[in-house]
């Protein structure tokens, strides 16, 4: 159980029977000011780049997955070093981390305010152009990525399993990438869904596994135009979310080439784009109504 990321708090539970007081344990949400640093002719640049409210754990992978998904850095060779901040943070120590690069940074479009929210991993972007970064790893339709209709089916129990702070204090996000067989290769939790979904693509960076062109990224909620980015960025070609997309999502999903699934729960899903790459079991076709989303 990771302790740095849950807090205990005495409440006052309400029912039909009456009150009682008792303890609950709630995700902590921590402000992470993410610093670069580097050498521009022969001096030491050190700069600000963001503000992020996120739950403490896997910082590292945080700072290096955001700075890769925003087109910051291009590949895990730009790190010197990724490092909390111990010498001028003071009482906030644990709240700034720096990453040190070989070499000085992409930041034309990185238009982003100073500040953040765990809900919005685009708050602050200068304008949509800033925000549809380019990936480095082209997008097709021709590749043989493929998976069956079982496998999808199973993907969210398998993470409901291991959500290990979820299952205590039922607030955190979860980004997790499967095999095309279902089996469960890494797994990132957070208070903000853009931050779980940069922790994990910050660990496949540091682990070498870019581009993600053979995993499926399973997310714990709805899908936004901002988790299809950055997925974008790291290869991505199959996204299945427990929850909706939105309509940018989509439109974003169409043109990169990536297969988008959503309301993927209770053994049933939408194929929102690329369908190619899900193998279903039959062909028959019914009539839709609101109730196929509940």
């Amino acid at each position: 159980m990771q302790t740095d990321s849950i807090q205990r708090f005495s409440i006052i539970k309400v029912n039909a029977e009456g009150t009682a007081k008792v303890a609950d344990e709630l995700a902590i949400e921590e402000p992470l000011e993410i610093r670069v640093s580097y050498l521009s002719s022969g001096l030491q640049v050190v700069k600000n780049v963001a503000v992020t409210m996120r739950t403490p754990g896997h910082d590292a992978e945080l700072a290096t997955g955001f700075l890769f998904t925003e087109g910051i850095i291009k590949n895990n060779e730009t790190l010197a070093s990724v490092e909390h901040c111990f010498i001028a943070c003071a009482e906030n120590k644990e709240n700034v981390i720096q990453v040190t690069l070989n070499e000085i940074p992409s930041l034309e479009n990185a238009e982003r305010n100073f500040y953040t929210t765990s809900s919005c991993g685009v708050c602050g972007k200068g304008s949509i152009a800033a925000i549809r970064t380019v990936s480095v790893f082209q997008q097709n339709n021709l590749d043989e990525l493929f998976v069956n209709q079982e496998i999808l089916n199973q993907l969210p129990v398998i993470l409901q399993k291991q959500q290990e702070v979820f299952r205590v204090t039922g607030g955190l996000h979860a980004a997790s990438l499967f095999t095309a067989d279902g089996e469960l290769l890494l797994l990132r939790e957070d208070v903000g869904r853009h931050n779980a979904l940069d922790k994990l693509i910050g660990a496949a960076l540091v682990q070498n596994l870019l581009p993600l062109t053979n995993s499926i990224l399973l997310l714990s909620g709805r899908v936004s135009f901002e988790l299809v980015q950055k997925a974008a960025m790291a290869g991505v070609r199959i996204i299945a979310a427990v929850g909706a997309p939105s309509s940018l999502a989509v439109q974003l999903a169409e043109e990169f080439g990536i297969t988008l699934i959503g309301f993927l729960r209770n053994q049933r899903f939408n194929i929102y784009n690329a369908a190619q790459r899900i193998a279903v079991n039959t062909t028959e076709t019914y009539t839709y109504t609101n109730e196929d989303k509940n």
